[in-house]
């Protein structure tokens, strides 16, 4: 937690109390029903998420003796128990939210869900008939045998019951067995017939349970109680260097879900004769074992149905217009006239897809290049580019092979995008390109004019409804031709050092000039605040773990400067600690959208610059891989940057302030007091902002 000078909080404690500001927003009552419902399946999501990407590490390098730097720093003595202890909290809120705030009020509204409940007699021929008809082909109990032991595979996330049985033939001799609950097959949830004006929902795991004599005929049943099995994520390539890269991902995809398990959850009524059985024969350990409710992979409340058909819901904000993105004339046209600044979701999605269709089709277009990370499952944007290559312009895609679990649909959009023609680049060994950037050169007037794209999130309509972002077009060559020359590495695939020399004046790119210049704009702050002059910090990010940056801003707190942060998930950076931060604050904003941006602003003496881009402060985003941040120069266009950050830390009902367990290394959400304040939610605020520019 602590080095010779500072301290630092622990990124996965932070993490968690990320997830538990989600979990808040499930508690709120003045958030829409069925909204609250969406952040329990969110949270559920994102514990899984968690089970199967940092838990792993967590048992790996906590169970390794001695007191290796950085290692204990990371993972510090009884991480594996303070971890399990927040989790055990949390679900315990997790299910007090659910039981005594969502389920009292959907029966308000008239939404009866059987939530550990009997079953009315006047359901149960419909249940039986629904699981004799739709159910029971896809059932598969498997009996477990203690004198000859048969392998038994549990799939990653998959729903099962583990029932206690007895043979009616041989009294007081106990059997156990597993039986999976077919949740991919059919839906969570079905709508059984009104009783009065009340609708009725069922779990498809108590239209098994309610006919569990029809799987074990001849069985007395003493118990079924569910359980599921989370399994390790991570993907061992091996040598990145050797070999074709894709078709090495392509074996570890298949791989993925038989990963070692990382956390067996199991209903808390489950026998402690029965629980230790199972972990006996499916060879788990004991502290892979975490209690649960009854019910497990509650991310599914997200399909929770609304048989009501009323809005039990926030009514959707219709995308706004870009005032200066005429449907007249041509997109490369409006950007050459000015610099174009979107702030996503408030703004259409359709200018991104514009550009790209647009420079598809165009004549005088002549190459496309482009980064792609995370892309929409059926995206228009490669169908775009498809069709440029189609059309004989010259097209160039770099697509990050390496992106968690996009891999398979980033490996079918390759192989698509290069049978159409395209120049694909793969990913680089050691590396992952991050940058969310594309380049369209155009052929005017003899001339050849660079149209950059510059953008915080990914090149995904999808997400692009719901992830705030920022996009910056430009026409201006000075990042027309560093973008050139980024291309121009990205198809060298080698490591930077290895490049030659390549000078990035305006745009910084992690390998290159990055840190150096987050430095370089720090120092400055410092000393001017030294000088006695204004100085401050804002930055906005996903993410702040990388311990050298962090220190820099405990610097500057230091000497004076005043640092704003927003951060939505893992900080590091312990705020408020005497001697060391007592200068900086930490927002987190957890609202309708997810907040994705990343966005740098540093006072200079009452002349600020503003930047924005891929990257955050994680080890990494700025050494293992290839990120691009880029300055906003025009005056306008920062002054809209400003204003949305400072409607973002005046925001006193979605946000909270994180404050530093210095005990612990953990963080804790404090609401924001708004006593004799405005009302002000963020979100709300920069939508109806967009609308009036």
């Amino acid at each position: 937690m602590t080095d010779d000078k500072y301290l630092f909080l622990n990124r996965d404690l932070s993490w968690l109390s990320f997830n538990h500001r989600v979990l808040l927003e499930a508690g709120d009552p003045n958030v829409p029903l069925y909204n609250r419902i969406s952040f329990l399946s969110i949270f559920s999501s994102n514990l899984d998420e968690f089970f199967r990407v940092r838990m792993p590490s967590i048992f790996a390098f906590s169970a390794i003796e001695g007191k290796k730097i950085g290692i204990r720093d990371e993972y510090p003595k009884g991480l594996v128990q303070q971890v399990q202890k927040m989790v055990y909290e949390q679900q315990e809120e997790y299910g007090t939210i659910l039981t005594q705030q969502i389920i009292p009020e959907l029966y308000k509204n008239h939404i009866c869900l059987y939530y550990n409940i009997p079953i009315r007699e006047e359901h149960k021929e419909t249940v039986r008939e629904y699981f004799l008809s739709r159910v029971l082909s896809f059932l598969q109990p498997v009996m477990l045998q203690k004198e000859n032991q048969r392998v038994v595979f549990l799939e990653n996330n998959a729903l099962y019951f583990i029932a206690d049985l007895e043979l009616a033939e041989q009294p007081g001799k106990h059997q156990y067995a597993i039986l999976n609950i077919p949740s991919s097959n059919l839906p969570r949830f079905s709508e059984l017939p009104m009783l009065g004006d009340d609708y009725y929902l069922l779990f498809l795991d108590d239209v098994i349970r309610e006919n569990l004599s029809e799987v074990f005929p001849g069985y007395t049943i003493h118990g079924a109680w569910s359980v599921k099995l989370t399994r390790d994520a991570e993907m061992n390539i091996g040598d990145e260097f050797i070999g074709d890269l894709a078709e090495k991902i392509e074996k570890q995809l298949e791989k993925r879900e038989v990963g070692l398990a990382t956390r067996l959850l199991y209903d808390k009524c489950l026998p402690e004769e029965v629980r230790s059985f199972m972990e006996k024969y499916l060879s788990i350990p004991a502290d892979e074992f975490v209690q649960g409710g009854r019910y497990h992979n509650l991310k599914d409340l997200g399909s929770l149905p609304n048989p009501t058909r009323t809005k039990l819901s926030y009514s959707n904000w219709q995308a706004v217009p870009h005032k200066e993105f005429a449907v007249t004339q041509s997109v490369f046209q409006s950007i050459a006239e000015k610099e174009k600044l979107l702030h996503l979701p408030y703004h259409s999605y359709n200018y991104i897809l514009r550009f790209f269709n647009e420079a598809a089709i165009d004549p005088h277009v002549t190459e496309i290049f482009v980064t792609l990370y995370r892309v929409a499952a059926d995206s228009h944007i490669v169908n775009a580019l498809i069709s440029a290559a189609k059309n004989g312009k010259k097209v160039t895609v770099f697509v990050e092979l390496k992106a968690r679990f996009d891999e398979a649909n980033n490996l079918k959009w390759s192989k698509k995008m290069k049978a159409a023609g395209i120049k694909i680049i793969n990913s680089i060994p050691g590396l992952k390109v991050h940058a969310k950037v594309a380049l369209v050169k155009r052929q005017e007037q003899k001339m050849q004019q660079c149209y950059s794209f510059m953008a915080t999130g990914n090149f995904n309509e999808a997400t692009g409804r719901f992830y705030t972002d920022h996009v910056f077009f430009t026409s201006k060559p000075e990042f027309g031709e560093e973008l050139d020359g980024l291309f121009t590495y990205l198809q060298s695939r080698v490591q930077p050092d290895m490049y030659p020399k390549i000078e990035f004046k305006h745009l910084l790119v992690s390998q290159f000039n990055m840190i150096k210049q987050f430095n370089k704009l720090i120092d400055r702050e410092i000393k001017n605040a030294k000088e006695g002059k204004p100085a401050g910090i804002i930055i906005k990010l996903n993410n702040l773990q990388e311990r050298n940056m962090i220190v820099r801003l405990y610097d500057a707190s230091k000497a004076g400067v005043k640092v704003q942060l927003i951060v939505r998930s893992i900080c590091c950076l312990a705020p408020g600690v005497p001697g060391q931060s007592e200068h900086i604050t930490v927002h987190r904003i957890v609202d309708r959208y997810l907040e994705h941006a990343r966005i740098f602003v540093f006072y200079n003496n009452g002349d600020p610059e503003y930047y924005m881009g891929s990257a955050d402060w994680m080890n990494r985003n700025l050494h293992s891989r290839i990120e691009v941040v880029f300055p906003v120069y025009d005056k306008a266009l920062g002054a809209q940057l400003g204003h949305i950050l400072e409607l973002q830390l005046k925001d006193n009902q979605k946000a909270v302030i994180l404050t530093s367990d210095t005990t612990t290394g953990a963080c804790n959400n404090l609401r924001v007091l708004s006593s004799g304040q405005t009302p002000l939610a963020a979100q709300q605020a920069i939508y109806d902002y967009v609308k009036s520019e």
